[in-house]
């Protein structure tokens, strides 16, 4: 097991990005209900002794992960056999909604599906996704990736697996210049999992 994320951010976030992200992900086999309670786990953010959970309803999740009425939310998802990933979507102060999966539950193989279902889930909202970042080890989790993929302001000490970034960003960023990229439209994506040329 790894301490891995997926972090993704986002110019705007409402109900029906919510209701997508949530179906998308379901399709893609991470799902919002637990396999043997069938139950909706929201948890409060925090350190996890002192996490508490509830239940909600599907719509109260859509309604929550909407940001409607709340700046932040954090639920569970899961995979088929039990295991789960821990979810936050947060509103920050300028107005840029993050997203960050937590992937330190999963074995390999379950990681690598919820990469990749994060991953298209997040890419059919294209036009809203500032960026993401995927370190499947969490090596670099101490970085404020936040303010390297919105404005390219800060440096990193560590590369992630893969880092998307819009054109200016990737322009401004130093440590982005010469560095081997390859372009997925709207996004210019860093990292050891970008084919050499």
């Amino acid at each position: 097991m790894s301490a891995g994320f997926f972090y993704s951010y986002h110019l705007g976030w409402n109900r029906p990005d919510a209701e997508s992200l949530l179906g998308d992900l379901d399709a893609a086999g991470l799902r919002i209900t637990h396999p043997t309670t069938r139950r909706i786990t929201l948890i409060t953010p925090g350190p996890e002794p002192a996490m508490t959970q509830s239940w909600v309803t599907r719509e109260q999740l859509v309604l929550l992960a909407g940001l409607q009425r709340l700046d932040e939310i954090g639920f569970l998802l899961w995979v088929k056999r039990g295991a789960e990933i821990h979810v936050r979507i947060r509103r920050t102060r300028d107005g840029i909604v993050s997203l960050e999966f937590g992937l330190c539950r999963l074995s390999r193989d379950e990681r690598e599906l919820a990469v990749r279902a994060i991953r298209e889930a997040i890419g059919r909202a294209s036009l809203l996704c500032i960026g993401f970042v995927v370190d499947r080890d969490g090596a670099s989790a101490a970085t404020d990736w936040r303010a390297v993929i919105v404005n390219g302001a800060t440096c990193f000490d560590s590369w992630p697996d893969t880092l998307a970034v819009r054109h200016e960003v990737a322009d401004m960023q130093p440590q982005l210049s010469g560095a081997t990229s390859f372009e997925q439209s709207p996004w210019m994506l860093f990292g050891s999992e970008v084919p050499s040329r």
